[in-house]
């Protein structure tokens, strides 16, 4: 009896296990940690969290992406980025069996064939050991990132960070319903009828848009074997590929491909400055965050964000009028009107308004939890050993099918013409 009891405790705990692990995984991949802390906290179950998953993220969460094999650490901890770009090069996979599988798997799994090869989500996961020097501690410095390649990606985009949702192994078209307006009540005299009133729907649409960079490597980069190298090279990779979806957040023109950033989004609150555009006050500061709350949208991961031409302008610039000194409308670099304060490169400073042209600022604020920025299916790595071949030099595209969208444009506001000169 012992035994039995002993073998169904030891069962308990493996199902336990399994449920905390389940649950921290999803939670994670959809932004919804805490979410998933809570859940475990509370005993909730798998199937149970996933319901309230779907309730709070707007779409179906994926078990897993197309582009997760299921490898084994072992195999993950073999796959080597360098050794399948050095095989696409020269157009050999015999000492590159693994990569060259894998590549296949994911292709199958997506129905598509790569235009290189296919980086396998497991491997995008796999986890360098930044105190070990030969894992990547030889080129590790304090504030380097050396985790998986798209969690380096996720974790240099500055609306990552804010509070972004992300949607990844999204395979199809994917539209979310929303409710766009709600019924109206009235007030009536007795024995009349009310008028009949109801709600409104809408949908929130996410496609594919195809992003691509490239960046050159040197052969001898590639071909070496030490850890270290690998590492730089996908975090190389991350970079350049970082920077195209974090402006396209922001700045994209939803044309020629590019998906719609929040500037150019329909029905997002406008603050303007001047006919000219003009200097920032702190009076526009605090209409961005009328524009929000007037639309009952004042909630969530606020918080506003601009470059750093705007922000050293509001570091010296006087709440009062011109001439008086001190009190300025930044004081904190954190925080700004009480909410979270970014600035980044990535916030124009190239816009044009009137007479000023080519050198308006834009500041943002709103809920960025309401931003959402979905993948559709894997990292595809194209190796073009011939635009550099005279000096020997590889060059690396890599390409990915992504898409930003807003749950609710009332969420943001924008200022896109504030001169710091």
């Amino acid at each position: 009896m012992s035994i039995e009891l002993s073998n169904a405790a030891a069962d308990a705990a493996r199902e336990e296990r399994s449920r905390v692990s389940s649950i921290l995984e999803l939670g994670t991949r959809h932004s919804q940690r805490a979410l998933a802390e809570k859940a475990i906290h509370d005993g909730v179950g798998l199937d149970a969290f996933r319901g309230a998953l779907l309730d709070k993220v707007g779409t179906k969460p994926l078990e897993d992406s197309a582009a997760n094999l299921g490898m084994s650490k072992s195999e993950s901890g073999r796959y080597s980025l360098c050794r399948a770009i050095d095989a696409a090069a020269s157009g050999n996979w015999a000492k590159a069996g693994l990569e060259r599988e894998a590549s296949q798997a994911v292709s199958a799994q997506l129905g598509r064939e790569a235009r290189g090869f296919f980086l396998p989500m497991d491997v995008q996961n796999r986890d360098l050991t930044v105190g070990t020097a030969s894992a990547g501690g030889n080129i590790v410095g304090t504030d380097f990132l050396g985790g998986s390649f798209i969690e380096i990606l996720r974790n240099r985009m500055v609306v990552n960070t804010l509070g972004a949702s992300v949607l990844s192994g999204l395979r199809g078209n994917i539209a979310i319903p929303r409710q766009s307006g709600a019924a109206t009540a009235y007030w009536v005299s007795e024995n009349s009828a009310f008028t009949e009133s109801n709600q409104t729907f809408a949908q929130v649409t996410m496609s594919p848009k195809f992003v691509g960079t490239f960046t050159d490597m040197s052969r001898r980069l590639v071909v070496q074997s030490d850890p270290s190298v690998e590492a730089l090279v996908r975090s190389d990779l991350a970079t350049v590929l970082a920077t195209a979806v974090d402006a396209a957040c922001f700045h994209g023109t939803g044309t020629n491909g590019q998906s719609t950033g929040i500037i150019n989004q329909s029905g997002i609150g406008s603050v303007a400055i001047g006919t000219n555009g003009g200097a920032p006050t702190f009076a526009s500061v605090v209409n961005l965050m009328r524009e929000v709350e007037v639309d009952n949208a004042l909630a969530g991961s606020l918080a506003y964000v601009t470059n750093p031409k705007v922000k050293a302008k509001l570091m010296t610039t006087s709440k009062q009028s011109s001439g008086v000194e001190g009190n300025f409308i930044l004081q904190d670099p954190a925080n700004l009107n009480g909410y979270r304060f970014e600035s980044t490169q990535q916030i124009s400073s190239a816009l044009t308004k009137g007479s000023s042209s080519g050198v308006c600022s834009a500041m943002f604020f709103g809920n960025f939890a309401e931003l959402l920025i979905g993948y559709f299916g894997g990292l595809d790595v194209l190796v073009d050993p011939y635009t550099g071949g005279a000096a020997g030099t590889l060059r690396i595209r890599t390409l990915m099918d992504c898409d930003v969208a807003v749950r609710h444009a009332e969420s943001f506001a924008a200022i896109s013409d504030y001169t710091t000169t």
